[in-house]
């Protein structure tokens, strides 16, 4: 019975959707698992961006939160960036300026924003009257939609001029007894034309055009129209609209959107790949002003860490992964009942330290947890899951995706080698200190790779407070293969100290004073100067 429980878990894991996008809302709502005070901070009335890797659960915490407010009467409208629009290529035509390629991205927002507000209107007739809220959608449309003829003005005149000449003689003899006569009548007359004719030929080219005081106007009617309840915009895969582009996209966002009272927009975006604002002469900008325009006080990077709080993390994916079998097919057809969370990690794991391995390895990034498990299962066979198929799982994940990504960058794998050879190698650890001060696209591009992780920001250490640090970690896959040999870490971090026998010590928590851990200081500059 018990090999029967272990293969209908396994399949079920194998079953698991890689990827928010490509599930259903209901399932998206059901396997929705909060991690301390998140939910809580993405509910504030507040424009808000909310950063976050690949795999971080954006999608999913956008798609609940559309969910939560619908239900508590509101109108939430999710719009996927990624896939709006109906010529996508013209985003990125480098013919067209950008101001005119926003635009129409904008417009293709908001017309995603109008069809959806028009589903929810007709689905809900009898909340919504129709005969009120149809000409308020037309009028909304009208705004967004209009399209205007720009370019230069040529004028043509034509002119025209003829004569006419004639002329003609008449002569005429007499003669009488009395006297000889000879008379001679010469006339002539000159007739001149002249026409004058013209056009006026106007040439240019269409371009979308928002009127954003009539756009404002129509958002009033409407929220004044559904009173008390509000609208929620979230936009999600932000960081999928060209980075040239994102700037004047959040300019128009700003000046259609934002200040219209009871609408609310949340941005999932990733950090690294995010272009919000562009600084103008004397304080000016265009775009969007994080943390003044819009809040941004929520990373789902900085959540699920094992190292920052273990406990936290094992409640989480306990819950995830117990929530995501719960809802694959095989489970469902199945007829098993695991019972509890526990009873379901006691069954799919041999053991505590198992789960944990897993947790450990997926760095904070659900999607990888997800995958590894996926990939443990189809190792684990019949079997519960053990510390060996969790390890080759990881590993392969780790190769297959990540370093991947990593090696189309030459100048970003030699870096990572530089980083794993020093610290895991000189230093035995796994984490490492950076200056918080210095900006290096390297390491951003590495941190976007899921390569290496932020445990903990803006930390200052005791003999130099002024100086801020960032704590970051190398991922599991870096050092998962060299775990049961000598030359795997001991440690998360080398301290300055050594013990009694003069060996060095080392940390696995993160600790609150940075007092001794000079050794564990990185300086980037050091890779550079071996480059040249």
């Amino acid at each position: 019975m018990s090999e029967s429980i272990n293969s209908y878990l396994n399949k079920s894991f194998m079953r698991l959707a890689r990827r928010s996008e490509r599930v259903d809302r209901a399932r998206l709502v059901d396997t929705f698992v909060n991690v301390g005070p998140l939910l809580t901070l993405v509910s504030s009335d507040d424009h808000q961006i909310i950063y976050g890797r690949r795999g971080t659960g954006k999608t999913h915490i956008l798609n609940y939160l559309s969910d939560v407010r619908s239900r508590e009467g509101d109108i939430a409208i999710y719009v996927d960036l990624s896939n709006i629009g109906s010529s996508g290529g013209i985003y990125s035509d480098p013919t067209l300026p950008l101001s005119e390629r926003a635009t129409r991205l904008l417009v293709d927002m908001l017309l995603a924003v109008h069809s959806a507000l028009y589903e929810l209107f007709v689905d809900n007739a009898e909340r919504y009257d129709l005969s009120r809220t149809g000409p308020l959608l037309d009028q909304f449309a009208e705004t967004i939609t209009e399209v205007r003829v720009v370019g230069g003005t040529s004028t043509r005149e034509e002119v025209a001029s003829r004569d006419i000449r004639a002329k003609s003689e008449t002569a005429a003899f007499t003669a009488s007894p009395d006297s000889l006569g000879l008379r001679i009548e010469d006339s002539a007359s000159i007739t001149q034309e002249r026409g004058r004719s013209g056009s006026i030929t106007r040439e240019g080219r269409e371009v979308h055009h928002v009127h954003f005081g009539a756009a404002r106007r129509a958002w009033e009617r409407m929220i004044e129209f559904i009173r008390p309840n509000k609208i929620w915009i979230n936009l999600d895969e932000w960081s999928s609209v060209p980075i040239e582009l994102q700037p004047y996209l959040a300019d128009l966002v700003r000046r259609s959107i934002f200040p219209v009272r009871n609408v609310t927009v949340k941005i999932a975006a990733i950090e690294q790949r995010s272009a919000f604002s562009i600084p103008q002469e004397r304080g000016t900008y265009v775009g969007i002003e994080v943390g003044a325009d819009a809040a941004a006080d929520v990373n789902l990077d900085d959540f699920m860490v094992f190292d920052n709080d273990s406990r936290r993390a094992r409640s989480f994916y306990r819950s995830l992964l117990y929530k995501h079998v719960q809802s694959t097919d095989v489970y469902q057809s199945s007829g098993i009942n695991v019972g509890s969370e526990y009873d379901f990690l006691r069954t799919a794991f041999t053991q505590v330290n198992t789960f944990d391995e897993l947790v450990r390895a997926s760095e904070g990034v659900p999607r990888d947890a997800i995958n590894i498990v996926i990939q443990a299962a189809q190792y684990a066979g019949d079997n519960s899951i053990t510390i060996e198929n969790v390890r080759h799982a990881a590993h392969v994940w780790y190769q297959r995706d990540k370093e991947t990504a990593v090696r189309s960058n030459e100048h970003a794998t030699n870096l990572l080698h530089w980083i794993v050879n020093e610290v895991i190698g000189g230093r035995r650890a796994r984490a490492f200190l950076l200056r918080a001060d210095i900006k290096d696209p390297l390491i951003e591009s590495l941190f976007d790779s899921r390569v290496i992780h932020i445990l903990k920001r803006n930390i200052s250490t005791h003999d130099d407070p002024g100086v801020r640090y960032n704590v970051y970690k190398l991922d599991y896959g870096c050092y998962v293969d060299l775990m049961s040999t000598t030359r795997g870490p001991i440690g998360l971090l080398l301290l300055d100290e050594v013990d009694q026998s003069g060996v060095a010590k080392y940390i696995d928590v993160p600790p609150d004073d940075y007092r001794a851990i000079r050794r564990a200081i990185l300086s980037v500059d050091d890779f550079y100067a071996q480059q040249r």
